[in-house]
């Protein structure tokens, strides 16, 4: 991509508004794919510009690859030790994916990408990013995306921008009422097309995500209380994981337990994944998402779980703040339903009351999070 303006605006809105750089900290920037060259280049200027010091790792799905396809525990093991390391000696963190090669891992024999998850993902990431860091994980705008989303380069780039560099603090306001809703409320019935899902969220807190972690951002999180999901869903997005591609997964719960799990696309391989480990037949996240420029799915989650209209909820690990609900897996695979008329409508009810209808807030009080309202 031809140098923008737009790429110093986002990487100083990231770098001094969402993770509130200070003089002096570290900052670990790490870089996937040929295509964010450019993109880590200015967040480098940035940091130094800002008075901390950057240190950069240049990573790529082939490098993954190569590393996980037959490597011992132990070589996981140390090699995880040398980034949690890392990890552990930063301030900040800034994931910047270009995601050139979104299928490069889906030769991997699962055995061994479920090693590297079990073991580097869950002890760099979850352990210890998630926690210990302030963090915010990015996507890149390239060639790759573009084809994925069906736009030329020049409609994706403006498609990305738009999204990404939204008035977050406007957002921020209008998610408070929601918030604050969902901290009050029990009971969550949702309602659509081959959905009837029940759960309870009392008890545990709603998060606002206005540009402080993931960049686009968009969503009011929280978590379901674990033994309480009843009823089945179908989400309507496609996605991927560990490279490898899923459709039209439908979920079946008793008691918070995941009893029937299917996927139209490879669905041998989706049944590996829910028997990862113990807490991969459990959710850990129920959200709504927000962001007025997405509207449709472009097959990458940080756009997807954002779509206006949507909610989406996350098989296995809880996050650890106050939206834990005790489930703990080396997985967090968030799946994605919308509910504009377009993709079938649907309900979402809180202790009795519709809250939304058709991917539109329908109280008072939330309609400031309608798309027309945010833009």
């Amino acid at each position: 991509m031809q140098a923008d303006k737009r790429l110093t605006a986002l990487a100083e809105n990231i770098l001094s508004k969402s993770l509130r750089v200070k003089k002096g900290e570290k900052v670990y920037l790490e870089s996937f794919g040929a295509s964010t060259k450019e993109m880590l280049n200015e967040m480098i200027k940035v940091t130094i510009k800002l008075g901390a010091t950057p240190f950069y790792f240049f990573n790529d799905s082939d490098f993954i690859k190569s590393l996980i396809n037959g490597a011992e525990k132990e070589q996981i093991e140390s090699f995880t030790a040398f980034h949690k390391y890392l990890m552990e000696n930063a301030d900040c963190y800034v994931g910047l994916r270009g995601n050139d090669d979104l299928f490069a891992l889906a030769d991997v024999d699962e055995k061994y990408r479920s090693l590297y998850n079990k073991i580097f993902h869950e002890q760099v990431h979850m352990r210890t990013r998630l926690p210990k860091t302030r963090w915010c994980v990015m996507r890149y705008p390239n060639i790759t995306m573009a084809a994925m989303s069906r736009m030329s380069l020049q409609q994706f780039e403006d498609f990305y921008f738009n999204a990404c560099l939204l008035d977050y603090q406007k957002m921020g306001k209008a998610m408070l009422p929601l918030k604050k809703l969902m901290d009050k409320t029990d009971r969550v019935h949702i309602k659509g097309k081959d959905t009837d899902l029940t759960f309870s969220i009392k008890g545990i807190k709603a998060i606002v995500c206005d540009g402080k972690m993931n960049i686009p951002d968009g969503e009011v999180y929280t978590a379901p209380v674990k033994d309480s999901i009843n009823g089945y869903v179908q989400f309507n997005t496609d996605t991927t994981h560990g490279g490898i591609f899923y459709s039209n997964i439908r979920l079946e719960f008793k008691n918070g337990k995941i009893v029937k799990g299917t996927s139209l696309a490879n669905n041998d391989e989706f049944q590996k994944v829910l028997d990862s480990d113990a807490g991969s037949r459990y959710m850990g996240e129920f959200a709504f998402g927000v962001n007025p420029y997405i509207t449709h799915p472009i097959l990458d989650i940080l756009f997807d779980e954002k779509t206006c209209g949507s909610f989406h909820m996350a098989i296995g690990n809880s996050y650890e703040d106050e939206t834990n609900n005790g489930n703990v897996s080396s997985i967090h695979w968030d799946l994605v339903k919308i509910q504009t008329p377009e993709h079938g409508g649907g309900e979402i009810w809180f202790d009795d009351v519709l809250v939304r209808k058709d991917g539109k807030f329908v109280l008072p009080e939330l309609e400031g999070l309608n798309p027309e309202n945010l833009k």
